[in-house]
């Protein structure tokens, strides 16, 4: 598992053998010094962009550079093909994807997960992604998602990262069968204006009697929270 903290070292021991200050670097870099600092002691990344200019100014190949942070064959392949500009990155596994997450931009996150989303990746990988991703690419990841194992909690956890759009996309992906129907008592959580949308659904016959169960769950965890938060 790629770890900055490593990394961090390593482009210190990197400076400090080519006699440069922080601040020389960071010229060289276009960057603060106070992002070399945050750097070196591990409490960033660098763009990813300028990993192939990291590797220039201290003449060591890239491979060697990403290779610092101890990365897996499929995070360094994911790393390496984001820093020399590939259009297509192409991730061998989710949990590359998920331990590089917050190192990478949302149009590189989106781009990875768009060959991932047709293997029906665990919805605990997806929620981990969440916070990341676009809610578009969220979306997709869902209409195929492996929902077996899936707690409400964690289903739950995934809509505050998705927008009002996104959250109808997914209503309308219920109702056309093509996302789990659990799905529905974390929107009636968030919002009064699925309650009646899911009954007017069952009333046509295009969601079963099942989700009125669902939306009294909903309605009560709704209640509960706007209890608590009154009482705070």
């Amino acid at each position: 598992m790629f770890d900055i903290t490593k990394f961090g070292r390593y482009l210190a021991a990197l400076r400090k053998k080519a006699d440069m200050t922080q601040m020389e670097l960071a010229d060289r870099l276009c960057v603060t010094r106070q992002a070399i600092s945050k750097y070196e002691q591990g409490e960033s990344f660098p763009n990813v962009s300028i990993l192939v200019l990291i590797a220039e100014v201290f003449h060591i190949t890239l491979d060697e550079l990403i290779g610092a942070g101890d990365p897996t064959n499929g995070e360094a392949n994911i790393l390496k093909s984001v820093a020399i500009g590939e259009s297509t990155p192409i991730a061998e596994n989710i949990r590359d994807v998920v331990n590089l997450a917050p190192l990478l931009k949302p149009s590189v996150l989106d781009k990875l997960s768009e060959n991932l989303s047709e293997k029906g990746i665990d919805i605990s990988n997806i929620v981990k992604l969440a916070e990341f991703l676009n809610s578009e690419s969220t979306i997709e990841l869902l209409k195929n998602a492996d929902f077996d194992q899936a707690s409400d909690d964690l289903i739950e956890q995934l809509l505050p990262w998705m927008d009002i759009p996104a959250q109808f996309t997914v209503f309308q992906k219920i109702l056309d069968g093509e996302m789990d129907i659990r799905l529905l008592k974390p929107l009636v959580a968030r919002g009064a204006i699925y309650a009646s949308l899911i009954e007017y659904a069952v009333v046509e016959g295009a969601l079963p009697a099942s989700a009125l169960e669902l939306l009294r769950s909903g309605l009560v965890e709704r209640s509960n929270k706007n209890k608590l938060s009154a009482w705070w």
